[in-house]
């Protein structure tokens, strides 16, 4: 699955409230395993494969960054 084809499927996510549980589904969904939520600790080297979760400020999904 490409990052296109994970965008397309997480894009019903997108503007739902963030709850550690998503990353087991998102990783389901995408075959991926590495899903890091917006406040967990990540190492800065780089992953393509890695799903990155970003929020606003009340923790509502407002997209995904790869790396």
């Amino acid at each position: 699955m490409t990052n296109d084809d994970v965008k397309q499927a997480l894009a019903h996510l997108v503007g739902a409230p963030y709850v550690p549980e998503l990353k087991d589904t998102i990783c389901a969904i995408t075959g991926r395993s590495r899903v890091v939520g917006p406040t967990d600790m990540c190492t800065r080297e780089f992953d393509p494969t890695r799903i990155q979760i970003r929020t606003d400020a009340n923790q509502v999904i407002q997209g995904f960054e790869f790396n």
